[in-house]
């Protein structure tokens, strides 16, 4: 594999001169801060140890500065990209700054909620600096889609890393929390400073790293019946589960019912609950019947 040119990567002012020969104003509606330093995303490429022989997608590219360090690693990256006009410029942009490498990358052109394919090989890890307004829903949305996923790592708003992460009996514990954890196994990986951004956001960003289970959480019930019951829990976290989930089971004596088939408190609340005593909740759901998945 070819070595590319130590300035293949795009620095500060690259990027302000791609966006202006391509017309473009980040944009708060799509959460668009572009990364302008070029040893922020090789620390990003480390951090997911991302290997020679990775199948990797990128959810929101921008101008392409993560892009083209993932390029100089993964064997394959696919780019998937919303604006029109950042996708249709991507594809340039690599061409002309990694030529050797241009037949390894591919764009699609979407809305990454709306993917359920992907051109080539199957993605073995996802690397992303995400659109803090969606970085939940997309992240949960990849996983789901595309189970060849073995590690991820996203760069997202550090709040929001912190929920992502969170443990059980943590404040900050919650559905994104569980969801996530329904999938991988989830930690903080770093942070990320203001400075390398342009425009700099006025909030701090962190890395969080996500392993695919080996093997998935062991239960009867289906992965929808298992998150409504988180959705039903959190959606009034102060209350008790016996009350917080009557809605759920139909009222609160058969939440207390099956909370407690599930070995589960009806004095407990959902922030001090695991991914796997959810899903026995789930199990005994008052409307499931027996053998029913």
């Amino acid at each position: 594999m070819s070595t590319p040119s130590p300035d293949s990567l795009l620095g500060p002012a690259d990027i302000r001169e791609l966006a202006a020969v391509l017309g473009v104003r980040p944009t708060k509606q799509r959460g668009q801060n572009f990364v302008i330093d070029a040893n922020t995303v090789r620390k990003i490429v480390r951090t997911a140890e991302v290997k020679p022989e990775d199948v990797v997608v990128e959810v929101g590219p921008g101008l392409g500065s993560l892009t083209l360090a993932l390029l100089e690693t993964a064997d394959r990256v696919t780019a998937v990209e919303i604006d029109d006009v950042l996708a249709s410029a991507l594809p340039a942009t690599i061409a002309a700054r990694m030529p050797e490498r241009a037949d390894r990358f591919a764009l699609v052109h979407s809305d990454a909620m709306e993917v359920t394919d992907l051109p080539g090989p199957a993605p073995t890890a996802l690397v992303a600096n995400l659109p803090y307004n969606v970085a939940v829903p997309v992240l949960l949305h990849m996983l789901d889609t595309f189970p060849s996923i073995e590690r991820t790592l996203v760069m997202v708003q550090a709040e929001v890393a912190d929920r992502l992460a969170a443990t059980p009996g943590s404040k900050v514990y919650g559905v994104p929390s569980v969801k996530a954890n329904w999938y991988a196994d989830v930690k903080r990986a770093g942070s990320i400073g203001r400075n390398v951004f342009w425009p700099a956001p006025n909030v701090d960003s962190g890395l969080v790293a996500l392993t695919r289970r080996t093997e998935p959480v062991k239960t009867t019930a289906s992965k929808r019946e298992v998150f409504a019951v988180v959705d039903a829990a959190f959606a009034q976290r102060r209350k008790t589960l016996r009350a917080a989930l009557a809605g759920w089971a139909g009222s609160a004596a058969a939440a207390e019912t099956a909370l407690v088939a599930a070995g589960v408190s009806p004095q407990a609340r959902g922030e001090s609950l695991t991914v796997e005593e959810f899903a026995r909740i789930a199990e005994h759901a008052p409307n499931k019947e027996p053998g029913q998945q």
